[in-house]
This record gives structure tokens, C-alpha cells and sequence, in this order.
């Protein structure tokens, strides 16, 4: 089913981006660069995300898969739209505690879309 499909591919994607991007730009490249690659790459990533998360809202098997990929697909928006303006505004700003939280509310988000695609993928059919 084409659904399962564009889930594996997102599970790969966001495993991809934690396991190997994010920590490799943070060892490598200065502060200054790896902020700046941050900033741009995260829009992409979550309209991406968000999108293809939408798209298989369509093609889903059953209501309670359509209601989960809604949600996530709610949260992609979510954090696109408004959380990530915000952590970078307490970043720009030197408020460390305000950016840790709103940063660690990204990657709960992002942890339970990661989670809920699992599960998506492994739930008999």
C-alpha cells in the first residue's frame, strides 16, 4: 500500500536527520554555520514532512490511521509555523531556559510522530 510506502520513507527520513545529520553538523561545521544550516533546513523538513504526512491521510486504510496521521500532520504545521519561530526568537534573544523548553517540545513532537509511524507500520492491516 502506497501509505506504508511514504511512512517508511518518513521513519527513514527522521531517523536519517537524528541519527546521522544533526550530530555530524553539530562536530563539524563551527556554531556560526551549523545554526545557519539549522535555520534552513528545519522549515523544509517539517513542510516535507507535513506534507506527505497529509498525502497519506488520504490514501489510509481505516479512520483511526486517518485520525493519527491527522494529528501529526497538525503538529508538522504546529511546529513549522509557530514553535520553530519561537526557538529561534529565545535563541536570538540569549534566553537559554525559554529555548531548552520550546527546543525540547520539538523533539517530543517529533519523537511521538516518530513513534506514532511506527506503529502505523507494525499494526496488522
Amino acid at each position: 500500500m502506497i501509505t506504508n510506502y511514504l511512512i517508511s520513507g518518513m521513519v527513514g527520513i527522521m531517523l536519517f536527520f537524528t541519527v546521522v545529520v544533526a550530530p555530524t553538523v553539530f562536530k563539524v561545521l563551527p556554531v556560526e554555520w551549523s545554526s545557519k544550516y539549522v535555520r534552513n533546513f528545519f522549515p523544509k523538513y517539517y513542510a516535507c514532512l507535513g506534507l506527505i504526512t497529509t498525502a497519506c491521510i488520504f490514501t489510509a486504510p481505516d479512520s483511526v490511521s486517518k485520525a493519527l496521521l491527522a494529528i501529526c500532520a497538525l503538529l508538522f504545521a504546529f511546529t513549522l509555523l509557530y514553535l520553530t519561530g519561537k526557538i529561534n526568537e529565545a535563541k536570538d534573544q540569549g534566553q537559554s531556559r525559554r529555548f531548552h523548553v520550546l527546543h525540547g517540545a520539538s523533539v517530543v513532537i517529533n519523537l511521538f510522530q516518530l513513534i506514532t509511524f511506527i506503529y502505523l507500520l507494525v499494526q496488522p492491516s
